[in-house]
């Protein structure tokens, strides 16, 4: 816990975002650093719940009370040794996490939770600020090597923890850089690229090996005594209707990564913006999720005319609702960074045809829908199309952001002769391994389209099996919030 009166004493505050016209302006984080004096009254709010349900909830145990009560009481090595007990890469979730924990705290309640993921990215960031963050070295090698295969956040932590196991690591990587989705799916105004180079040198340092462009071969492969695939679930879920073939439809990623390799060649953004340009557009994006809302704030900050966001689903309530009590995540109403920037969010809007000109989208038709409740125990709601509610919207970019359906399987995946399931993910047994002996999968490619706290925790668990595969016993930690420090020991 932290302070004992803590809660009663201190509101719930979380980190200035810079203003709107400015940050418009660039592809910087979002939110202002918060001084050290209010993040210590932030982690005294803790309150010794007693049952802390705040682990539970988050996929990789984090011990949450913990690093609160000794960032309270100013021990922020402690913190960070705590911290990073249950956490490979807390400067990701610090960023990108939607804070899972957060809605189960028990502070929650009745008042605004404890700021757990301020707390996490500040401890983090102090840490390297002060030299805590330094490279975990083996303390034997096994002489057992393991390919990795995907860079991403469940590859890196698979990565990191089979190193740590003694084991040598080669990751493979088929983009120019690594950090899969990390560095080219995720805006720089939700993570800057240089907080995951931060990271890959410490790697790098712990004798990671990281081989880029590259999509290993079966031949490749066979040097390695296991093969950890990790490369996530990137086949796009598409729009078939009416007009998809006309140019100017995109699907979000594509549209994601090209402004972030742009981003990446020219980062002070003094050249063009990205190759596909919202500049002076009429934008709308298809889907409200988290993709979605990215696309909304990297089009804003493009100079796009307008954006509309199209959500197929009813708007969410805007509070818990009696059927989703804590500690359970709630489906309520969530407005992302990029949705206060501007732009205007539908609900129950389904997408009918897409109209063109020589070619172009031009406009797009919709019909607002409704969800009929299941008529059987068990059923589906029923989508029902509200007569008289046609309507045709203007638009010159159209950007899909309709989620994923699956591994990409025309890769290593098909030529390790890797079986998928019927949602096309890697098709594992419960110790990750796939149908091929020594080959394991985890994070997306294993559990579909997910969070990357799933990603991270997939990737721990991931590396004890593969490192109980190799050596007949582990001791890598395993969702069981036990300290890195114990490995190998």
């Amino acid at each position: 816990m932290g302070k004992i009166t803590g809660f009663m004493e201190y509101g719930r505050r979380t980190p200035e975002q810079r203003p709107v016209e400015e940050r418009l302006q660039d592809f910087k984080e979002v939110y202002r650093p918060m001084e050290e004096r209010e993040i210590i009254r932030q982690a005294a709010r803790c309150m010794d719940c007693g049952v802390p349900f705040c682990h539970s909830s988050c996929p990789l145990g984090n011990l949450c009370p913990e690093w609160h009560d000794l960032v309270y009481r100013g021990q922020w090595r402690k913190a960070w040794e705590r911290l990073s007990a249950t956490n490979n890469f807390p400067e990701f979730t610090g960023r990108l996490c939607p804070a899972l924990c957060e809605e189960a705290c028990v502070l929650g309640i009745h008042e605004g939770a404890t700021t757990v993921q301020l707390i996490e990215k500040s401890v983090v960031e102090y840490a390297f600020a002060h030299g805590f963050v330094q490279p975990v070295m083996p303390d034997h090698r096994t002489g057992c090597r393991v390919a990795v295969v995907g860079s991403g956040p469940a590859g890196l932590s698979a990565a990191q923890q089979l190193n740590r196991a003694g084991h040598e690591v080669t990751v493979f990587e088929k983009s120019d850089k690594p950090g899969g989705l990390l560095r080219y799916g995720i805006p720089d105004f939700k993570l800057e690229k240089w907080v995951i180079d931060r990271r890959l040198e410490i790697m790098a340092a712990e004798g990671i090996r990281f081989i880029t462009q590259t999509d290993p071969s079966a031949q490749d492969l066979k040097e390695f005594n296991a093969v950890v695939l990790t490369t996530g679930s990137g086949r796009p879920r598409d729009l078939t209707i009416p007009g998809r073939e006309l140019t100017g439809i995109h699907f979000a990623l594509d549209y994601l990564q090209k402004q972030n390799r742009l981003l990446t060649s020219n980062p002070d953004g003094s050249q063009e913006w990205g190759q596909i340009n919202a500049k002076g557009k009429s934008v709308i994006v298809i889907g409200g999720g988290d993709t979605g809302s990215d696309c909304v704030g990297t089009a804003l900050r493009q100079g796009a005319r307008d954006v509309h966001s199209f959500e197929l689903m009813p708007m969410p309530p805007e509070t818990r609702t009696e059927d989703q009590p804590w500690p359970f995540w709630p489906m309520k109403l969530r407005t992302s960074s990029s949705h206060k920037e501007g732009g205007d969010r539908f609900w129950s809007i389904l997408t009918k045809e897409f109209k063109g000109y020589n070619g172009h989208v031009r406009s797009l038709v919709t019909v607002n829908v409704e969800w009929a409740k299941p008529q059987t125990k068990g059923g589906r709601p029923q989508l029902r199309e509200n007569p008289g509610t046609r309507q045709e919207w203007h638009a010159d970019l159209v950007l899909l952001a309709l989620g994923f359906t699956g591994v990409e399987t025309d890769n290593v995946i098909a030529r390790l002769g890797v079986e998928v399931d019927e949602r096309t993910n890697i098709r594992t047994g419960t110790d990750y391994q796939t149908n091929v002996p020594g080959v394991f999968a985890a994070g997306d490619a294993r559990r579909g389209q997910s969070l990357i706290v799933w990603a991270i925790a997939e990737g721990r668990d991931c590396a004890a099996n593969v490192d109980t595969w190799l050596t007949g016993a582990s001791r890598l930690p395993r969702k069981t919030g036990v300290e890195l420090a114990s490995v190998r020991k």
